[in-house]
């Protein structure tokens, strides 16, 4: 599936997904991303296309890919799209180590970014250039249709545990400030991501009873 597809969002097997990824998180603190997470994701179509709802412009999750090939040159590991809203974002799954965002230094006090993490970002950039050098020509046109699209990039990498609040703090400030094109890259650890699809799932559910 390395272009989009249309995807009908099922929320109960949503629910049920999102239950086996808390099994997952729960059972292993170290996760890889070729023999862990990829496959997890891979065989849960509708917690996939959920992660788009971290993006509020993202509501009908009805495209979907794996692998996602960017004209060519570089591949999302998971890309969610609304053809309504023609927005997308474009995922990068790293593993879930204790040195996936930090390692340690030992001539330094305050520990450096992992060459995981600084992975992770600079393949997002890279899809972010592609993307706007592509965006004026036909397979442009023939992935995204017509006219402007709003997209993301997503960087899921590590456990929340394996962060100090200073890394925490640190983590979230280098988000915040640095803008790539005049746009935030994200970066959640995988719990984070657990907890931000079970609230954004709970809510989804009460507004569509």
């Amino acid at each position: 599936m390395k272009t989009f597809i249309p995807h009908i969002f099922e929320p109960m097997l949503c629910q049920k997904e999102l239950n086996e990824f808390k099994e997952l998180l729960d059972k292993k603190t170290e996760l890889s991303e070729r023999d862990d997470i990829l496959p997890f994701f891979k065989e849960r179509k509708h917690l996939s296309a959920f992660l788009g709802s971290f993006f509020p412009e993202i509501g009908n999750f009805d495209r979907l890919a794996y692998e996602y090939s960017i004209f060519g040159d570089f591949s999302s590991g998971l890309a969610v799209g609304d053809s309504n809203t023609n927005t997308y974002c474009f995922i990068e799954f790293e593993d879930a180590m204790p040195t996936s965002i930090f390692k340690k230094n030992p001539n330094k006090a305050t520990p450096e970014w992992s060459p995981r993490f600084e992975h992770g970002i600079s393949q997002i950039i890279d899809w972010f250039w592609k993307l706007d050098d592509m965006k004026n020509t036909t397979d442009f046109q023939n992935q995204f249709g017509i006219g402007h699209i709003r997209y993301y990039g997503l960087l899921i990498s590590g456990r929340t545990a394996d962060l100090s609040h200073r890394e925490k703090t640190r983590l979230k400030w280098r988000l915040e400030k640095v803008l790539v094109d005049s746009k935030p890259i994200f970066c959640l650890t995988f719990d984070q991501l657990f907890y931000h699809l079970e609230n954004r799932l709970r809510i989804y559910g009460s507004i569509k009873s």
